[in-house]
This record gives C-alpha cells, structure tokens and sequence, in this order.
C-alpha cells in the first residue's frame, strides 16, 4: 500500500529533469499520475536535451506505476482545459497539482547571450514575456481549473516550483521577478483556498541534477546537489500529511523539509538546505 493511493495527481512540465521526477516520486508512492509536457520527440524542444512526455510514462509504468501522458502547451488555454476536462471525465477529481512547467530556458535561444548583458535593458523584451506567460501565468492557470474541482470535491493540495532567486536582486531583473511572482502569488491563492481547507505551497529545490545541469556539470560543485525525485519524495510526504493545511501559503526549501521529515535522497544523502547567497 502506497501513501498516495487512490490520489490522481497532474505534474505539469514532466518531459524531464524536477518534473520527471516528481512524477516518478508521486507514482512510487501510488498515485495516479497524470503528466503534461510539450516534448513529444526526443531533442525537439527549447534546449537540445533528450526526454519526452512518453518517455517518463513509459519509465513510470515499467516501474509499476500509473501514469498518463498528455502533450500540452501550457501557453495555450484551450490546451491546458482539454487536459484537466480529460482528468475529470476519466477520474472526477484531482487531488494534488504540481505547477512545475516553466519557460524561463528560452533565454538559452532568445538571440543574446545573457551572461554577456550589461543588464536587463540589453536583454530582449521576450525573455520577460515567455518567463511569465509560460511560468507565472501557466501555474496561475492550471491552478484556477484546478481549484474549481477541488473546491467541489472540497479536497487537493497545489503545489508551485519556484526557486530561491525570488529573494535576490543579481540573478536576472525577469528570472528573479517572475520566480517572487509565483511565491506571491502562491500565498495568494493560499488566503482564498484555506476556509475550504486546500493548502497551496511553494518549494524551492537546490541544485537538482537535471538532464541540463549534468551537460554542463564541469560548472557546478554537485558535491551537495539533489536527485530529481528528491523534491517529488518531499511531495509525497506533504501530500500524506494530515496537518499539512498548517503549511499553506509558505515557502519551503525542499532540502530543510525533507530533514523534518527524515528523508533521504534516492542516493542514500541529506542534502543541505542552500542560502540565499548559494541560490
């Protein structure tokens, strides 16, 4: 018996690396996974880096679990409301959203060089647009249908993917704002959620060992970094926790959680919960 058994879960932007994962971590633990993403072939997306939507639920469902892909563009409305319609017509419920999909990577592709910019009046005024319509305002999208059905069901759990740069000034003047966005916005939509008892969190992950940060991993000290499930095994844990409503509308760093709660990642470490001059 699963934690999680007999709870349908949406991952949004699950092709790979933090969404994978948490999909993978959410299944183990036996919930119906539902997962969106925009990679239907491998390489074909934003950054050259290999996973699909198919991919991870073929993973899921070699391991046992239960898992089913839905190509979304989180961009488009009329997409994201076939998705939820599909999840109600076939489960009539959702009971945890995790609004993990983000189009921050276009910077990668976007024409400049953000690491030679002088400052943000060099950087092209798109960067600001795809990291907010296909961040803040995906996750503020999702989590309106969402909350219709949960509010109904008068049960659910949301949780929004953030990063600690939300609490800096010198990481990008639309990568820190769009990240304070969704924090902001979380405990917003926490204030309307808590009289019918459905919490709404935000986690920071650390430095996760995702598909692009291996590529470039000669960069990075990976000495204290985390496995992509690791923050999906800290959902599971809040998912299952009967006084978890005393946690909406904060924000949590996965690595801090997951030492209240005794979990280890999949490699057997506790990661160090980063400082805000670390993110």
């Amino acid at each position: 018996m699963g934690k999680l058994d007999g709870k349908i879960s949406l991952v949004t932007g699950a092709s790979r690396g933090i969404g994978k994962g948490i999909a993978k971590s959410l299944a183990k633990n036996g919930s119906t996974v539902y997962i969106t993403g925009r990679t239907i072939k491998p390489y074909e997306c934003t950054v050259k880096l290999p996973g699909t939507i198919h991919e991870t639920e073929e993973e899921i469902i070699a391991d046992g679990g239960r898992c089913i892909a839905i190509p979304c563009d989180h961009t488009s409305d009329n997409e994201v409301e076939k998705v939820f319609y599909m999840i109600n017509t076939q489960q009539g419920q959702i009971d945890i959203l995790v609004n993990n999909v983000w189009g921050g990577y276009e910077y990668f592709n976007d024409g400049t060089e953000f690491w030679k910019e002088k400052g943000f009046w060099e950087a092209p005024l798109s960067r600001w647009d795809k990291m907010f319509q296909s961040g803040v305002r995906a996750h503020y999208v999702a989590s309106c249908i969402a909350a219709k059905m949960m509010v109904q069901n008068k049960s659910g759990l949301i949780i929004n993917i953030s990063f600690g740069v939300s609490q800096r000034n010198d990481r990008g003047v639309a990568y820190c704002t769009s990240k304070a966005a969704t924090d902001k916005m979380s405990m917003c939509m926490a204030y309307d959620l808590k009289k019918y008892n459905i919490p709404v969190i935000v986690i920071h992950p650390g430095l996760v060992r995702t598909e692009a940060v291996l590529k470039a991993k000669e960069q990075f000290d990976l000495s204290n970094s985390e496995s992509p499930e690791f923050i999906g095994m800290v959902i599971s844990e809040l998912a299952s926790d009967p006084k978890i409503i005393e946690k909406s509308g904060q924000i949590l760093i996965a690595a801090k959680t997951a030492i209240e709660y005794g979990i280890k990642d999949i490699d057997g470490k506790q990661p160090r919960p980063l400082t805000i001059e670390e993110v």
